[in-house]
């Protein structure tokens, strides 16, 4: 079993940053990937960003590519998504999520499984 606990959510103006963080504690040997998803009320569920354990490729959704970044510090076994430039759209609840999964983009949710219990971010105008 993986536990994901994440932080950092809270209301901002527009233009301001936020970081979330993802901190993962179990079995976290058996995943090799991150993402983080949101998802407003509403609507469906959004791959946001991802990135593989260790290092390597970040993929991200055109939504916030140049405003995102996804990073991680493998010591903490924390994946961070630092959010610059938030706009209303970003509002959102915030999840991460891990599993074991290769190819493509990984910013679709049925490859992870297991999710953290999210963090709301709340963006005005």
């Amino acid at each position: 079993q993986v536990q994901l606990v994440e932080s950092g959510g809270g209301s901002v103006q527009a233009g301001d940053s936020l970081r979330l963080s993802c901190a993962a504690s179990g079995s976290t040997y058996s995943t090799n990937r991150v993402a983080w998803f949101r998802q407003a009320p509403g609507k469906e569920r959004e791959g946001v960003a991802s990135v593989y354990r260790g290092g390597g490729a970040t993929f991200y959704a055109d939504s916030v590519k140049g405003r995102f970044t996804i990073s991680q510090d493998k010591v903490k076994d924390t994946v961070y998504l630092q959010m610059n430039s938030l706009k209303p759209e970003d509002t959102a609840m915030y999840y991460c999520a891990t599993g074991s999964t290769y190819g493509g983009d990984g910013l679709a949710g049925q490859v992870y499984n297991y999710w953290g219990q999210g963090t709301q971010v709340t963006v005005s105008s």
